[in-house]
This record gives C-alpha cells, structure tokens and sequence, in this order.
C-alpha cells in the first residue's frame, strides 16, 4: 500500500488566503489549517495537507527579497518531509517572486507550485476553490513514485507554466497569466494533462538542495520610449552602487543609436554595471544586431536577454550579481538556461 503524499501549503498573503466577515463585509485571513473542513473535496487527493502562514499577511505590493528568503527558508526547513509545496501568493507580483524563487533553489527535485486567485476564496464566484485544488493535485501528481513536476511552476485558471517564463496580463479576468515565449507544462480539462517533454529534469538527481538566499537588489529597470531624454537616462544610471539594469527596448531588441545614449551605456557598462537587453514586447526574442539600431548595443557590451521576461531578468540579475563572475562569464550565465527561463541560441 502506497504511504500518503504530504503536501505543504505556505501561505505568504494576497487576494486567495482573505475571506468575508459577512458581518461587517471586512476581508481577513484564512486559516489555512483548516482548509480540508472548508474544501471537503481535497479529501479525494488522497494526501495529507499541512500548512504554514506568514505571521502577517504581506500584500503582494509590499513583497521584497527579505520574504523571499523567509519563503525559501521554509521549503529549505521542510523539504525533507513534504513530497511537495503549494505557495500562495498576491498575483501582482506572483511572477516576480516565483521566478526568483526558481534561482534560489538549485537542484530542485519537488514541485514547487505557486498560485492565487483574482477573487478571495470565501467569494460566491472565486477562481481560488479551483486553482487551489489543481495547484495540490498537482504537487501531488506521481510517475513511476516520483514527482512529475520537479521545478517551480505557476498555476492559474487551467494552466500550469513554468514560473520564471510567466507574466500577469490581466488584472480583471481569471485568465490573469501567460507565457508567450514557452508552452504549459500541463492543462486541466476533464483530465490533468501533463506536457511531460516540456518539463525540467534534473540530471543530477541525488545532488543535495542548494538554497540561495542572498540577492543584490541594486537593480533598475530602464523602459525606453520616444522622447526618452539624456537627462532621464543620466540619473538612473547614476544610481548610487547601481550594479545591474534591466534595459526595456523596441522590437527584437532595439533602441536610440544616438551618440550620448550609446555613450552614456558603454560608461556605465565600463563602471561594471551589467546591461540586460529585454524586448517590451509581450512575446518573441531579443536579437542583438539584426538592425542597425541594436548594433551599436551589441558593440558596446550590453547583454541580450534573448526571450527571458522582464521579471525573470529582475530576478537573474538579483541571483547572478551575487556570484562574483567576471564580465564574461556574467554574461555566459546570463544568456545560458539555468532553469528553464531562457530559450538558449
């Protein structure tokens, strides 16, 4: 007879975990501890659910990488004695924070699942019962009595994607995220569809959990639009111990080829401050050189973030800073797949 599946729900805040107090229509939190008396159908997954919260709900605009360590700690401290976990985050910045959790957990051989929901659980007409339901089955999900999902990933409203490839692109609809550039790593219809080759797999199976909990936040990220002034781009590079930005650009990777931008970049890229080249656009890949007007970029050192999000270059930035690499191998790094966030060339 096969043991139970333990899984741990960690609760860190956001819209999913607030219920109403109908009686004075205030939101307040959820006791997670209690979840299989309010949801009676995750007795049918056949595991056990325990949970740990936050001591204080963080609103999902209030999240910083000192929570995100709090977060990772907490796998760390149970990783041994859970077979999964489901985080429960706001959806704001749900894909900034799960995608750095991604780099802060090497050699990851468990589900990692994060998710949330546009409307609080004790809501008539919430997406939180579902999400939250899938999230646990599939954290639970086995193959051959191994996990079928062995890296961080985000489920919402259907789909399970890969953490560090997702962005929000809907604040009203359930169908609150997407990832453009990758496809999901499963669907739930009627059945729970596993897309089993798009999943990671740790070739090294029997190397130890490495967590890193130390991220460099000196970090910006620089959109360009027209009429983006020298004045603007000046002070922000200018920032006080700036070690990395992430440089939003046009198209397929380009930007003002006017003297002082490009002057002002190469500065600052000889000050050994790391320039990230991520396209605006919601989908396709940075290609340094493929116009004259992403040439001068390539010239000067600035690093093609080739297909990565915005918020996953935040978060590789943060991870990668803190490794002491030199120019070359930062940049080696960067626009390698350390965890599937990035289509290699």
């Amino acid at each position: 007879m096969t043991s139970k599946i333990n899984i741990l729900i960690i609760y860190t805040g956001g819209t999913i975990g607030m219920i109403k107090d109908y009686k004075t229509n205030a939101l307040k939190a959820f006791d997670f501890s209690r979840i299989v008396e309010k949801i009676p159908e995750l007795e049918q997954l056949k595991c056990n659910i325990s949970s740990i919260s936050f001591e204080e709900p963080i609103d999902s605009s209030n999240m910083n990488t000192d929570y995100y360590a709090t977060l990772v700690t907490i796998i760390e401290e149970n990783y041994k004695n859970f077979d999964g976990f489901v985080v429960l985050t706001g959806s704001d910045t749900m894909s900034y924070i799960a995608s750095a959790v991604s780099f802060m957990l090497e050699n990851l051989q468990k589900p990692v699942i994060f998710t949330g929901s546009q409307l609080p659980i004790g809501d008539l007409r919430t997406d939180a019962k579902e999400n939250l339901i899938t999230s646990i089955e599939i954290a639970a999900s086995r193959k051959n009595n191994k996990p079928i999902v062995k890296e961080v990933g985000l489920y919402f409203e259907y789909k399970l994607y890969r953490a560090n490839r997702t962005t929000k692109i809907s604040a009203e609809h359930f169908e609150a995220f997407a990832a453009m550039n990758y496809p999901p790593l499963a669907e739930s219809g009627v059945h729970l569809k596993f897309n089993e080759h798009l999943l990671l797999e740790n070739k090294n199976q029997k190397a130890p959990l490495i967590v890193r909990k130390k991220l460099v936040t000196d970090v910006v990220v620089l959109k360009l639009y027209p009429g983006i002034t020298v004045q603007v781009v000046a002070t922000i590079l200018q920032i006080k111990n700036l070690k990395g930005v992430v440089l939003e650009t046009y198209g397929s990777g380009n930007a003002p080829n006017t003297s002082w931008f490009l002057n002002l970049l190469e500065k600052a890229i000889q000050q050994n401050i790391k320039i990230v080249n991520v396209t605006q656009c919601s989908g396709g890949s940075v290609i340094l050189g493929h116009y004259d007007t992403s040439f001068g970029l390539k010239e000067i050192g600035v690093i093609s973030g080739l297909d990565i999000t915005t918020e996953s270059a935040v978060a590789k930035l943060m991870y990668l800073l803190n490794e002491d690499l030199s120019t070359e191998a930062f940049k080696t790094y960067f626009q390698k797949s350390l965890r599937g966030e990035i289509s290699e060339k």
